[in-house]
């Protein structure tokens, strides 16, 4: 048996307090921005510890995670730019915090700037951290419409910490090719998946509607979501005009929901805090093992498409830590913003799609709401309440960001930590992914060549573009292309098995072109 440690109690983290809002009904000229969502979760999370606003005084660390409008540039928002989010949410939640955060996008970091914050609690830096996001994009779309000039900007005396800074998710070539948006990419990623499992067409599609099924129906009970119809499988699986392919393989229903008003916060103290504010014991949460690595970074260099070393040994390196294994976890949270994402998590964790404890506490990024790279914010608000409920169990999140790119994983209990926290070493897990060769690509590929995975884009006509990875026959080299857009070719591309689909691909200007043989 593991000898008992006299833990410092200044140096152990503590989850203590979580606060989530979601608006789907507010008129854009009195709805709230951004910001005033963000201090309206933060003050939930406070009330949420049992202390308050003299939790929120005490804060030395404010971490916003980093808004859509500062990542995606076709979702810049015309109503002006924080220049400082978390010192502008300081200033309204009167915190004199020396720590301000403006974390790199990505859906992973809620569950990165967590175990950042435990870290710098448990080395005696921090005795007290918020960590918070806010989306209202659904307001934003509605000001648009109606010609609203709403002022959301604000000027700040400094710039926030940016961490690593943002990097491109996309190569050059991937962006020339019509491959620069998520769509593309979790649908290529999508169908490589369904190579390796040996599915049809139909029996992919039919595969992932099911799956989101059970993320739709825990939406349909959780009264902060806001898609909450609790769809059937066949409803999410049939193409209609309410919910037509926004990317072949996936229908609207299987994509994270963007337009939505959400915010979250989570507050994480020392022990000793904690104490002194009087927080209840029963409020009291641990991230008892957090694990963090990435795959290759840009998607066509990747080996394998459907495999994830980052996700498999992220989650094992966070169970592992936490002392428990899959069978121990009580609760689970599965980043979802399309099936693809969640089918290789189940892949590589060992989990069956239609595992009894559900996959999501939230309802998932298409049911729940997909506010940016705020979700798992969300997703770990809801496992502190789920924890809660059953006492001395424990919760797994599993945090995504980019494209199956940046994982995170964290292992959540009420239960009292006997070792001190320590923030594992990201390059024990990164040296063995680095040490996996990448994929080389044939830039001006000619001649006979088959189709690897593919995806189709569609508008708000339909199918517009067809993109691929491709393989050369004669040499086995990998290659970026599109097909012709002509309306039968993406028609049969629909309609037909393409996977290892022969063709000629030869280049075309700044751009290769694969042409099949159907």
């Amino acid at each position: 048996m593991e000898e008992p440690v006299m833990l410092d109690k200044t140096r152990v983290p503590v989850i203590v307090g979580t606060g989530q809002v979601t608006d789907t009904s507010s008129p854009p000229e009195s709805a709230r921005s951004p910001l005033q969502l963000m201090v309206e979760a933060a003050q939930l999370a406070a009330a949420d510890s049992g202390s308050g606003a003299a939790l929120l005084r005490s804060l030395d660390s404010v971490t916003v995670i980093r808004l859509f409008s500062d990542t995606v540039p076709r979702f810049a928002s015309p109503f002006g730019k924080l220049v400082n989010p978390p010192w502008s949410l300081a200033q309204r939640l009167d915190a004199q915090p020396t720590d301000l955060v403006y974390p790199p996008q990505g859906g992973d970091s809620p569950q990165v700037l967590l175990a950042r914050a435990c870290e710098r609690i448990a080395q005696g830096e921090s005795q007290a951290a918020l960590i918070v996001g806010g989306e209202a994009l659904r307001t934003e779309l509605a000001a648009r419409r109606a010609g609203l000039a709403l002022q959301w900007g604000e000027d700040a005396p400094s710039q926030p910490n940016g961490l690593d800074g943002v990097k491109d998710m996309y190569t050059a070539e991937e962006e020339a090719h019509g491959m620069r948006s998520a769509i593309a990419m979790y649908g290529l990623i999508g169908q490589a998946l369904r190579g390796a499992a040996g599915q049809s067409v139909d029996q992919y599609r039919e595969a992932s509607a099911r799956l989101f099924a059970g993320f739709a129906a825990v939406a349909k009970a959780n009264p902060l979501a806001t898609r909450r119809a609790g769809y059937s499988a066949e409803a999410i699986a049939t193409v209609t005009p309410d919910n037509p392919y926004v990317g072949f393989p996936f229908t609207k229903l299987m994509t994270a929901s963007a337009f939505i008003d959400q915010s979250a916060a989570f507050i994480v103290v020392s022990e000793a805090r904690a104490d002194e504010l009087g927080i209840p014991e029963d409020r009291r949460v641990h991230l008892h093992g957090s694990a963090a690595a990435h795959d290759e970074w840009f998607v066509s260099d990747r080996p394998r498409l459907d495999q994830s070393p980052a996700m498999r040994l992220s989650a094992q390196h966070a169970l592992a830590q936490a002392g428990c294994t899959l069978d121990d976890l009580a609760f689970l949270d599965i980043y979802s913003c399309f099936p693809s994402a969640v089918q290789i998590a189940c892949k590589e964790l060992g989990i069956s799609p239609d595992d009894p404890r559900e996959l999501t506490v939230t309802g998932g990024l298409p049911y729940f709401g997909g506010p940016g790279n705020n979700y798992v914010t969300h997703a770990i608000a809801e496992m502190v309440r789920c924890v809660r409920s059953q006492p001395g169990s424990f919760g797994l999140v599993m945090a995504n960001g980019g494209l199956v790119t940046k994982e995170a994983v964290g292992v959540y209990s009420t239960r009292r930590p006997t070792r001190p926290f320590v923030r594992e070493r990201a390059a024990l897990i990164q040296d063995q992914i680095d040490r996996i060769p990448s994929q080389p690509l044939n830039h001006a590929p000619q001649g006979e060549a088959v189709i690897e995975t593919y995806a189709v884009l569609h508008g708000k006509n339909g199918p517009e573009r067809g993109v691929m990875f491709g393989r050369l026959v004669a040499t086995g080299e990998r290659f970026l292309a599109n097909t012709p857009d002509d309306a039968q070719t993406l028609a049969r591309l629909e309609s037909t098995e393409a996977l290892g689909l022969r063709g000629q691909v030869s280049r075309v200007g700044e751009i290769n072109v694969f042409v099949p043989t159907f």
